[in-house]
This record gives C-alpha cells, structure tokens and sequence, in this order.
C-alpha cells in the first residue's frame, strides 16, 4: 500500500504539473515513467547522450503496473518502460488506452521465491503459492509451474491461462493471486511465491530465488520489456533519439554486468 501511495502522488504530482507547463514532447524535454529497478537504473546510464542531442531525459519513478499506463494515455508523460507487449496490449484492451511499443529492451526471468525452502521439487501437499494477478504474468506464472511438473494446465491454454485452465493439481496447491508489486512483501506469508524480476530486484531478494524462466522460452521470446508511446507518437523525434541512446553497446554493457542472469538484453 506504500508503494501504491507513493506512485499515486507522483502521478497526482504530474497532473499538477502539467497545467503549468507546454508538451514536454516538444520543448526538448522527454519525461519516461519507470519501474524503479531495473528500468530508471538503465535509463540513469543515457542520460549524458540524450542531453548530447540536444534533448533532457527527466526518470519519473512508478512502483506499480497500472499508473504509468494511465499517464501515458493522458500525456503526462512522453514514454514508459516497465511492461512487456502482452500486458500491454491486454491493458489496451481493459482500459480504453492506445499505446503501442516502439523497442524492446531486456527480459526478466520470472523467478520461484521462497524464504521457507530451498528447492520446490519436493514440494508438501497442500503448499501456497502466491502468483501475480495481471493476465499476462498470470498466465506466465502457471506455465512455469507446469514447466516443473507441479501442476497440468488444458492444452492450448497459452499466455491467457488462469486458475480456471489448471486440469490437474496433484500437490494441492493453494493458490493466492496478489498484486505483483506487493508479492515480496507477503514472500514470508506462503511456501513460495512468483515474483517479476524488477520487483525482486527492487526487495532484494534475488537470493531466495529457486528457479526462472528458461532465456530459451516462448515468455523469453515475447515478454522483453518495451518501451511504449501513446500511438501516434512513435515518428517524434525524440522517440527516436530515446530509442537511439538505448540500443546501444554501452547499455547492453550496464545491464550484463550490472544485473547478471535476472535481466538479459535482448537488442
């Protein structure tokens, strides 16, 4: 709930804001919305080169998957970079919103988290879990479970799976689906929790990872993380020179040695 306050003001702060000042688009200045970690880190490291263009990158920070969305649609902020293309287009689609993605940055291994063991391969009957509740990691989520043998999901349930589409539960499984921000604060609260990569990072708890992803995975392939645009403004010249700044060797640099195996470059 602290983080969701913190978020909240920063994005009633804009709102402020904005009233006072032209499109910061256009007045050289390129407001992005982030996560905290690994994304506002990153976006730290080009600072100098977008200013060498002539441009101001100003980082403002989100703790949450649902307000950077909301203050790209309403323009107070330029672009965002926290989300992958899924959750995106499943945002679009329960919010009314057009955003689009514009490059595709790194992936986060969704992780298995646990401060009570060690290893899920011998799991207790009747152990919990607590899982994102966004679609899209949702899905990711349940796909790693059945990855590992836990549990059996129908055929073809794809990246829309739910709770609904789990056929065979052999280890009784109790399932929790949490906020995904707010799934490392109840990680001593359940045998063990599926946690996004950025909040990890940002709790410090890469340590009490089990398992990940596969980098060779569909979610690998399809869930990098994105920068995104309120549609029609992906020509914007300084779109382009946020995205030239990124795609870059000496970012691709920062985040393998920065960030090791929990987030992968994927330009």
């Amino acid at each position: 709930m602290k983080k969701f306050v913190s978020s909240l003001i920063l994005f009633s702060s804009l709102i402020v804001l904005s009233g006072c000042s032209k499109n910061s688009i256009d007045d050289k200045t390129i407001i992005v919305g982030a996560s905290p970690s690994p994304h506002a880190q990153i976006l730290e490291q080009i600072k100098d080169d977008v200013s060498a263009k002539g441009y101001t990158l100003e980082i403002v920070e989100f703790s949450d998957y649902y307000l950077p969305n909301i203050a790209l649609q309403s323009g107070e902020i330029d672009a965002n970079y926290f989300q992958h293309l899924p959750y995106l287009l499943d945002f679009n689609k329960n919010n009314n919103t057009d955003l689009v993605s514009v490059f595709a940055l790194h992936f986060e291994p969704l992780g298995i988290y646990s401060s009570k063991h060690l290893q899920i391969n011998n799991i207790e009957y009747g152990s919990k879990i607590a899982i994102p509740n966004d679609t899209s990691n949702e899905a990711r989520a349940l796909l790693l479970l059945e990855a590992n043998n836990l549990i059996t999901l129908k055929n073809n349930a794809g990246f829309e799976t739910s709770l609904n589409d789990i056929e065979d539960n052999p280890y009784g499984i109790i399932f929790s689906e949490i906020e995904a921000v707010n799934l490392p604060n109840i990680l001593p609260d359940v045998d063990y929790a599926i946690i996004n990569g950025n909040y990890a990072i940002d709790a410090g708890i890469l340590d009490k990872v089990i398992l990940t992803e596969s980098t060779e995975s569909e979610a690998a392939l399809t869930r990098a993380n994105i920068i995104a645009v309120k549609n029609g403004n992906q020509e914007k010249e300084a779109i382009k020179v946020l995205i030239e700044c990124l795609a870059t060797s000496k970012v691709k640099k920062y985040i393998e040695e920065t960030f090791g195996s929990s987030v992968i470059p994927v330009f």
